[in-house]
């Protein structure tokens, strides 16, 4: 797919001169999401680049890149809802200064129809002019993001120069150039990733009479195995407790939400299951269930794992931890299976032994605890949930026959709809 669009550019520009625009064309290769099976399309991308003619050593301006071609259509599959596409990319600065410049767009386009023209966001950014001399300004590789997936776009030719900003010596300005933080993409701020050490002050493993035990927000990378492909994704999980004679009511929550749902999903079609793996002094794992959607959910509504629950009965006496295992989801008839890629404890507790408790116990179902020996794999995988808080956008592709669809956003080119 290669997408691309028109629209108003709007530039302010700090302590610099009059602005200047010009287009500039690209022969560009496009890789699809890994799955929907396709092949890379090659095509040329025409943006125009926005940036003051003229600034000084010192000055931050503001740069602007539109999109004014597309290489195709929306495939005649599936229409593309109102604010579902965001773009991302790299413009590079050049000349008397080198630096990458991260571009982002907003999540804005018009709803667009099957056969329809692609439309994308303008995307911004900043760059601070650190020497002088000519600086020019060059598009380089975007990605477009849709339905939780992205779409990888790089130049295959030498691009030329969009623009020329002319920087002349300042006072403040610094001789050594300050590189510019390189784009990412997943442009929306995610919680900030916690480690599995120490748990939270209100997890000490002395409970000293205390009842209600709130775990630590942890970052879970998850590889999941969905209806179309597998998914590498970072979801922010805690797990909280409260005590109940000798066992624990277990809370699981997603904080955030996962994305907009990319489909109409009816009441009582998405339900979650996980097993929390028990560690420390205790062993096994805890299975808790989330109840299922109580009302529809419409195309763009943010969709959310429910809270999920279950009893903890410990099964030894010690410091007992509890971190996020197996997530399941499933919906409209498919699953979607998640399995942590490293141990991440959210809490920690000071545990006594119960009778039939989780250590050498028998598995058993319905939230309750199991002793079968929970286990995870280790060697975590990069955060890619940029965009969504890190959410786990992988549970967007499991909502049945639409969902499925939706991959034929990255079709490109007519006549290729296979999927895996």
């Amino acid at each position: 797919m290669l997408l691309g669009g028109a629209g108003g550019v709007l530039l302010g520009m700090a302590a610099a001169g009059p602005a200047q625009a010009a287009e500039v064309s690209y022969a560009t290769k496009c890789v699809p999401p890994a799955a929907s099976g396709l092949d890379p399309v090659n095509g040329t991308t025409k943006v125009e680049i926005t940036a003051p003619v003229t600034a000084k050593v010192g000055d931050e301006v503001d740069v602007v890149w539109k999109f004014t071609q597309a290489a195709s259509k929306n495939p005649d599959l599936i229409d593309l809802p109102a604010n579902s596409v965001q773009p991302s990319g790299v413009l590079k600065a050049g000349g008397a200064q080198s630096a990458d410049i991260a571009m982002v767009g907003p999540r804005e386009n018009p709803a667009i129809p099957k056969g329809g023209a692609m439309v994308l966001s303008d995307m911004k950014g900043k760059v601070k002019l650190t020497t002088a001399g000519d600086v020019t300004l060059t598009p380089d590789a975007y990605t477009i993001n849709a339905f939780g997936t992205d779409t990888k776009c790089a130049p295959t030719e030498t691009v030329q120069p969009s623009v020329t900003i002319k920087v002349t010596a300042g006072d403040g300005g610094s001789p050594t150039p300050t590189p510019t933080p390189t784009t990412s993409t997943s442009p929306s701020p995610s919680p900030t990733p916690t480690d599995s050490g120490s748990p939270s002050p209100s997890s000490t493993p002395s409970d000293g009479g205390q009842t209600d035990f709130t775990g630590k927000l942890v970052q879970v990378p998850y590889k999941c195995v969905t209806p179309i492909g597998d998914k590498e994704v970072t979801s922010p999980i805690q797990i909280n407790a409260k005590k109940n004679g000798g066992s624990y009511d277990i809370t699981v929550q997603f904080k955030g939400s996962v994305m907009d749902s990319p489909a109409d999903l009816p009441a009582d079609s998405v339900k979650p299951s996980m097993e929390v793996v028990l560690g420390g002094s205790d062993t096994g794992t805890v299975h808790v269930e989330g109840p299922a959607n109580t009302e529809p959910i419409k195309t763009g509504d943010a969709m959310t794992i429910s809270d999920m629950t279950g009893t903890y009965k410990p099964g030894a006496t010690g410091e007992s931890t509890l971190a996020p295992g197996v997530l399941t989801v499933n919906a409209l008839g498919t699953t979607t299976t998640c399995t942590p890629t490293t141990t991440m404890v959210s809490l920690t507790l000071d545990t006594e032994e119960q009778a039939s408790g989780a250590s050498g116990g028998s598995s058993t179902s319905g939230g309750t605890t199991s002793g079968s020996g929970g286990t995870s794999t280790s060697g975590g995988l990069a955060n890619t949930g940029a965009e969504n808080n890190g959410a786990l956008k992988a549970l967007g592709l499991v909502a049945g026959t639409a969902v499925l669809l939706g991959v034929a956003v990255f079709t490109f080119m007519p006549g290729r709809r296979r999927l895996r």
